[in-house]
């Protein structure tokens, strides 16, 4: 048996689901994505999203309203008479109305263990905040932001060395193949619902470039979380005294190291940063205008060493 199922979804993330439902029989008669947008050099060609090069691929129709508030948008919705919708990731709020329309409902994956993390940049904010683990949930769509019943749940460990586009990835998969479990289930019937507790809920914010500048006034391990939550976008950064040519740079993976110092001091000739408690050791940077590229190669071209500092 198999469904049919409308997608909805825009960015990498959503991708592999797509794929997964197809790969397993599910029948897509429709793919929902945020409209292209201008990219490429000088901003000139319009840039379709990730999902949708997916779908043309796989010669599904594809739709980019702007709105799902008409009713011309909703009588086209209606007119695919779906089983279910899977959202990942689309980036549209749904009304009611579009909720209500296929026969099973709407069912969102989303890379947190609701309630904590509710809103746009969970993986982000799990790492920022040193959780020690994340996951995704398989939820039925209320009105409410993220706020329905949960259906599934699988969890991942973070680990110290694992950044935003690490975690990204990894729960990108593993989102993948809980919503074809749970895709599954909802077809045999047997898809079992419960209610998110209202204990711990906390909200991830989108991220703002203003948050970005690093601290080293913070314990390293507070700092380390901080670059890595915000890897590779928009990227955690500093400015390097003594360089006059762009001295702002983004550190994109670090480690900690032993030193103490004051913060922001340059502690040795292999980037080991002082940060208010312990030390970091830059291991992967971008300058402004640059390639992002391992600290070692940096270190040729600009030679760091104390009492040079990152402020």
């Amino acid at each position: 048996m198999s469904l049919r199922l409308i997608f909805m979804g825009t960015p990498d993330f959503s991708v592999p689901t797509l794929l997964e439902l197809v790969a397993h029989g599910h029948e897509i008669v429709a793919v929902y994505t945020r409209a292209p947008k201008p990219g490429g050099r000088r901003g000139l060609q319009m840039q379709p999203t990730p999902v949708e090069e997916a779908a043309r691929k796989l010669g599904v129709p594809v739709l980019t309203p702007k709105t799902l508030k008409t009713q011309e948008a909703l009588d086209e919705f209606r007119s695919f008479e779906a089983d279910a919708a899977v959202v990942v990731a689309y980036g549209m709020i749904l009304p009611q109305a579009i909720l209500d329309a296929p026969k099973l409902g709407c069912y969102n994956l989303h890379a947190s263990l609701l309630p904590r993390w509710r809103g746009a940049a969970p993986i982000n904010r799990a790492i920022m905040a040193g959780d020690a683990e994340s996951g995704v949930m398989v939820m039925k769509m209320d009105v409410g932001l993220d706020t329905g019943d949960v259906a599934m749940a699988e969890r991942l460990a973070i680990s110290d060395t694992m950044t935003a586009l690490d975690l990204h990835d990894r729960l990108s998969r593993l989102g993948a193949d809980l919503m074809v479990r749970a895709m599954a289930a909802l077809d045999r019937g047997g898809l079992q619902l419960k209610k998110q507790s209202e204990d711990g809920v906390t909200y991830a914010a989108k991220i703002d470039k203003a948050e970005a500048r690093i601290d080293w006034s913070k314990p390293a391990h507070a700092v380390l979380r901080h670059i890595h939550g915000l890897s590779p976008f928009p990227g955690a950064w500093a400015e390097l005294s003594d360089v006059s040519e762009n001295a702002r740079i983004k550190i994109l993976r670090c480690e900690l190291a032993k030193g103490t110092g004051a913060p922001g001091e340059v502690l040795d000739s292999q980037l080991t940063i002082a940060c208010g408690e312990g030390a970091i050791r830059i291991l992967e940077l971008q300058r402004e205008g640059k390639a992002r590229m391992q600290a070692s190669d940096f270190l040729r071209g600009v030679p760091v060493k104390p009492p040079m500092r990152l402020s």
